[in-house]
């Protein structure tokens, strides 16, 4: 392996400061659970702040984030001083937030340049159809690249009825979930796996019973739960009230971005497969050429899209910037609070979590599936599902050759769990908020963040009860 120099403004600071160079190891073994409230903070305030104050979040959320992100650094640059402060932040922003934030923004560009003109009738046997197509596509384009190609035709479908909630409620349960669990390509833990070593189609080959069981139970209820409400007699809003008329006849506008989308896909099959060997070592985090390329070519994707996309096809769409701009502002909270969390997961049993550690092993020392399924997902739902599954795949051993084959049962609990239970709050995966935004500035009012895990709790909890009997050791 080579090591390539980083950027030359970089290293003429770390040639100035010397003692910058180098990451400084975090031992979460010696991390307080205190250190977990900035984490839990912003957390609480996704969660509270639209309930309590909705204005004032809208206005301000950006700012509350990163007062959060505040009380965490400065407090632990003061304990552990400027260097472990800044290698750690460092590592969180060029190992995970800038390739997350890359592929999310270029998927949400490219996107939203396909305008799908017409307008179809929202009923129940459509909206199912849809969600349905959706769910194939997750794995195909990812979670982020099939939710925002079929949002909004689905509102626009829909936008002439009194009951719309629900529809997107099962849309972020399917499409921007659920959907993405047959390929690295669907979502990002699984993306992390197939970079460790996990076989492109494993996936595909182990939980395929598991996403049929939960893909097919999810459209049934929301079939019947849909036909419910169409049947009402004041669901529908008269034809001269209808925002969007109903119209014969389907057409795509913006279809080069189906291109674009491939390049996306081939980009990240790229970075996975392309093995240059050369290293850019940036205060201890090591970015390789590979990542390097991917992301400033998934950039390139965006701001080609941008160029060359009609601009009436982004005007269909009511094409703005406010979804990824929230994305962008909470997750870099999130990724910045969540580092002693994960330091202290990857503790293990020497960590404030040992708890959870300890609970997906048996006596003698053997994985319990159930528990991997169950630990993996609930963790899942509240921190990042990337490194969350990282955490597990490496108390399982780490070894990708033997997890898919020796503890091919447990990997395939590690996946299920990371990727169906992102689903659980509106932070399990970033499309889920980024579908939210969209649906509330068409007008939908979505519910709030426990409201919706009133909904995830009665629709998808059972299902996953059913799903560790059926599929899992317990």
């Amino acid at each position: 392996m080579h090591r390539a120099p980083a950027l030359v403004p970089l290293l003429a600071v770390l040639a100035l400061f010397p003692s910058l160079a180098g990451a400084a190891e975090l031992d979460g073994a010696t991390l307080s659970p205190l250190w977990a409230m900035p984490f839990a903070g912003t957390l609480l305030s996704i969660a509270l702040f639209p309930l309590l104050a909705p204005r004032f979040w809208h206005h301000h959320f950006g700012k509350i984030t990163a007062v959060w992100g505040l009380l965490f650094l400065v407090p632990f640059a003061v304990t552990f001083g400027t260097h472990a402060a800044a290698a750690n932040a460092i590592h969180a922003l060029l190992g995970e937030y800038i390739p997350f934030i890359a592929l999310i923004a270029a998927l949400y560009v490219v996107a939203g340049g396909i305008c799908v003109r017409g307008n179809l009738h929202g009923t129940p046997a459509l909206n199912t159809g849809i969600l349905a197509l959706g769910t194939v596509f997750a794995s195909l384009m990812g979670t982020t690249g099939a939710a925002m190609l079929l949002i909004r035709p689905l509102l626009r479908a829909n936008d002439n009825r009194q009951h719309v909630a629900h529809v997107v409620v099962f849309f972020i349960f399917l499409v921007a979930n659920a959907g993405g669990s047959l390929t690295p390509l669907g979502d990002p833990p699984l993306f992390l796996g197939f970079l460790k070593g996990v076989d492109f189609f494993w996936t595909m080959q182990n939980i395929y019973l598991e996403t049929l069981f939960l893909c097919v139970s999810l459209l049934v209820i929301f079939y019947f739960l849909d036909r419910h409400y169409f049947l009402n007699k004041e669901e529908q809003l008269p034809p001269a009230l209808d925002p969007t008329p109903d119209s014969p006849g389907i057409r795509i506008e913006g279809k080069v971005n189906f291109l674009l989308l491939l390049a996306v896909v081939c980009l990240v099959l790229m970075s996975g497969l392309w093995k240059p060997g050369i290293v850019f070592d940036i205060m201890g985090t090591e970015v390789g050429l590979q990542a390097v390329v991917r992301d400033v070519a998934l950039v390139a994707v965006a701001l080609l899209s941008l160029l060359i996309t009609p601009t009436s096809a982004r005007a269909g769409n009511e094409f703005n910037w406010e979804p990824i701009l929230e994305v962008a502002k909470l997750f870099a909270g999130i990724f910045l609070t969540i580092i002693p969390v994960i330091a202290m997961l990857k503790a293990g049993t020497e960590g404030a979590f040992a708890g959870v550690i300890r609970a997906v092993s048996d006596s003698q020392g053997q994985p319990i599936d159930s528990m991997y399924f169950w630990a993996t997902g609930l963790l899942s739902s509240f921190l990042d599902n990337a490194p969350t599954y990282l955490v597990f795949f490496n108390t399982a051993g780490g070894d990708a050759a033997t997890l898919m084959t020796q503890g091919a049962t447990t990997l395939a609990a590690i996946s299920a769990g990371a990727v169906f239970m992102g689903a659980n709050t509106y932070i399990g995966n970033a499309p889920n908020l980024m579908v939210k935004a969209i649906a509330e500035n068409r007008g939908v009012r979505m519910p709030s963040f426990f409201g919706y895990m009133l909904w995830s709790g009665a629709v998808l909890v059972p299902l996953f009860l059913v799903m560790t009997f059926l599929f899992f050791r317990v």
